[in-house]
């Protein structure tokens, strides 16, 4: 199983709006590393569901249920399907993301501008520790 970190800014689609579909299609992704992130992906793998802009923190849990499939016109994007898993204890904002040192590695870091990215299974055991405590 891999690990993943999904962002969304929450006024468009935030955790709330996922609960209550469900399940959703996660496709609009207009970046070639992050197009081929999505394309890594499979049923199974887990993702932190991240708000971006407005709340910037870490929210919930979800599953990859469906490997990726072509999203648009021109069939050079990607897109998979998602579940919520569950909602984290409590939200890890990004400043705490950023002070903690375990996670000076995160690829969410690093490459800001990524809406998808992956999460080692360290950092990801990290980021849910923080969520509890």
């Amino acid at each position: 199983m891999a690990y993943w970190l999904l962002r969304s800014e929450p006024d468009v689609y935030g955790w709330d709006h996922l609960i209550q579909d469900g399940a959703t299609e996660w496709n609009g992704v207009r970046n070639y590393t992050a197009r081929n992130f999505l394309k890594e992906m499979q049923p199974g793998d887990q993702a932190i569901f991240y708000h971006s802009n407005i709340q910037k923190a870490a929210v919930g849990i979800m599953e990859i249920t469906r490997a990726w499939q072509p999203d648009g016109e021109d069939g050079k994007w990607a897109s998979v399907e998602v579940k919520p898993v569950r909602k984290l204890a409590k939200p890890v904002p990004l400043p705490d993301i950023k002070a903690e040192p375990r996670l000076a590695n995160l690829e969410m870091i690093r490459q800001s501008r990524l809406s998808v990215t992956p999460v080692r299974p360290e950092e990801w055991a990290v980021l849910l520790e923080m969520s509890e405590g």
